[in-house]
């Protein structure tokens, strides 16, 4: 049963599925009822242009130039059978390193390839339908020994032959350049062009610097694995060979670095040691010179392998020692990708069969694409949560702006009614010191009576904003009281009987302010009482009700007059009354007829009232 995570399972089934068509393609042959192999040759070692006169010995093939001096020229010599039938007949060539050049009967018929690479397999027609005589195949071939080239594949020498018709040829030399040169092309250039945009995501995002490794490796491993991109240099095989050693190093620097650095370990020893190596393999590799280019590049290659090797299972403990588990994914990769390069690596120095070379060398490059993506993919889902930590922080950012701006509105305002409150003090302490000891020397000392009462209206109104300026609370039982003494006497004095009622245990207080707005209001309900009612009888009842202090003022007057029915509030002080009230986020009524009386009802919010402030 498959994991439920795709990516345990998408790799290894991938690489498995490619192993099965690479397979596929390199078994697969056409049917060889009609095609004839040709394993011998006669060897002729010449650098002439033309075919030689004498042909050399017979020998086997294929053929591998095992010694001998750089850039050499070999004359192999074939006879073709006669042809059978009308079917056009051609020539395949699986492998002939590096410039090939065809003569039938003498005749050069085709030539291809370079001196700096060997070309893949080739399908040559033969003009020779309806030939009954066997003709004479010479072919030249020129190159480098295995000495001096850095891998066997690149080495001077020439593979079988077959002849067939071309209908049954075909579909061998097409897989076979399927396998060889079309997938390996198709894998190098998107290695190129994914590894170009890793390597900027992480040259742009240096704490990742693991991508731009990675981005170094991919397009490395493409130029390492591609030797025809070489040829647009125009330089000999020494020199390709060289420079395909040198990028061999660094190649190896790119993968150790990588390898470390994704599982968050860095060392400058181990980054000093890197650099040093990629700079120590080419000066060996001069220093020895051409002849011995292929000893270093094997010792070198050796180690490159080892260094990896070492890298590989050094990156798995580290994760496995973040993870707590081993990363059954990246073993497997590492595995595959590691057995794939043991056998190239091998394949390089020893003869292996041209099948596991060839199928082997599409793991590493398939195995870098698929790393590649996951990377990207990672890269692209921390971008995603970046992006969100980052909205979530400018979120909370403008919360704690906004906090901090409600605080220090907070602070001002506190600051502002502190300063109010010494300021009302310090005034209170003016009124009350100064005018208030003026007002009680005109209470005692005028003989004239009116205004003697005056001043003590005035001083008693003067008392009232002291007690509103100092902004003390008020008990709720001593304001009834006070309200009570003031209000009956008031009453009393003008002949109008005045009746209270009020419940007797009363916890609630009120602040300054709505103390003073009250008494205010209650004042001015008098005042209108005693000068415009006519009223001979008045009760005031009071109560909490729903949180609420209600003061229900009833007379028994003449009321309202009709011309004032519809503009109370512009008479009586019905306004300042009511706009009292609103100031405490309460209301006052007032219900009157002519003939019955007035009614005002004060409704007052105790929660309200005892936090508002003077």
């Amino acid at each position: 049963m498959l994991p439920t995570r795709p990516s345990r399972w998408f790799l290894p089934l991938l690489q498995l599925g490619l192993a099965v068509l690479v397979a596929w393609l390199a078994c697969a042959g056409p049917a060889a009822a009609a095609v004839q192999v040709l394993d011998e040759a006669a060897i002729t070692v010449s650098p002439a242009t033309s075919p030689p006169a004498v042909p050399g010995p017979v020998q086997q093939l294929p053929d591998l130039w095992q010694q001998g001096p750089d850039m050499q020229v070999r004359w192999y010599r074939l006879t073709l059978p006669p042809a059978d039938g009308d079917q056009p007949l051609a020539l395949y060539v699986e492998r002939a390193c590096t410039r090939l050049q065809v003569f039938v009967d003498g005749r050069q018929f085709w030539r291809t390839g370079t001196a700096s690479a060997c070309p893949g397999p080739l399908l040559l027609p033969l003009p020779l339908a309806g030939q009954t005589e066997p003709l004479v195949l010479d072919l030249r071939v020129e190159g480098s020994p295995l000495p001096h080239v850095a891998s066997r594949a690149q080495a001077g020498g020439l593979s079988a032959l077959r002849v067939g018709p071309q209908a049954e040829l075909a579909p061998l030399a097409a897989r076979a350049t399927a396998l060889q040169v079309q997938l390996p092309h198709a894998f190098a250039v998107s290695l190129l062009l994914t590894g170009g945009f890793v390597f900027l995501l992480g040259w742009r995002h240096r704490e990742q610097s693991h991508l731009a490794y990675f981005g170094a490796l991919c397009v490395g491993w493409a130029l390492v694995e591609v030797p025809r991109w070489w040829q647009a240099l125009g330089a000999g095989v020494a020199v390709l060979e060289f420079l395909h050693g040198v990028m061999l190093a660094l190649v190896t620097l790119a993968a150790v670095q990588f390898l470390l650095r994704e599982a968050r370990w860095r060392s400058r020893s181990v980054s000093r040691a890197l650099a040093l190596q990629s700079v120590l393999m080419p000066v060996t590799l001069v220093a020895a010179g051409p002849a011995r280019l292929h000893m270093l590049s094997a010792l070198w290659l050796t180690l490159f392998a080892l260094e990896i090797a070492a890298a590989a299972a050094f990156h798995l403990h580290l994760r496995r020692r973040m993870q707590g588990r081993w990363p059954g994914l990246a073993a497997f990769a590492l595995a595959s990708v590691g057995a794939a390069l043991v056998v190239q690596l091998a394949g390089r120095y020893a003869p292996l069969p041209p099948a596991w070379l060839h199928v082997t060398a599409l793991v590493a490059p398939l195995a870098l694409l698929l790393v590649a993506l996951r990377l990207v993919r990672q890269h692209g889902r921390a971008l995603q949560a970046s992006e969100a930590t980052r909205v979530n922080l400018e979120a909370r950012i403008r919360d704690a702006t906004a906090e901090i701006e409600r605080n220090f509105r907070q602070l001002t305002e506190l600051r502002v009614e502190q300063v109010t409150e010494k300021e009302r003090k310090r005034i209170a302490a003016d009124l009350h010191d100064d005018l208030g000891a003026k007002l009680l020397t005109i209470v005692h000392t005028s003989e004239d009576p009116r205004i003697s009462t005056l001043a003590r209206e005035a001083l008693e109104e003067m008392r009232l904003s002291v007690r509103g300026l100092t902004g003390k609370p008020v008990p709720l039982a001593n304001a009834l009281g006070d309200w009570r003494a003031e209000l009956m006497s008031r009453l009393s004095q003008s002949g109008i009987e005045a009746e209270w009622e009020s419940p007797d245990d009363l916890p609630q207080t009120l602040s300054a302010r709505a103390y003073v707005q009250t008494t205010r209001i209650l004042r001015e309900s008098t005042s209108n009482i005693i000068k415009h009612s006519g009223a001979t009888r008045c009760s005031f009842t009071c109560g909490i009700a729903d949180g609420d202090l209600q003061l229900v003022i009833q007379d028994n007057g003449d009321g309202i007059p009709m011309e004032l029915d519809g503009r109370l509030d512009r008479g009586h002080g019905m306004t300042s009354m009511k706009q009292r009230a609103k100031q405490m986020q309460g209301q006052c009524l007032v219900e009157s007829g002519p003939g019955y009386g007035t009614v005002i009802r004060l409704t007052l919010p105790l929660d309200r009232a005892t936090q508002t402030t003077p």
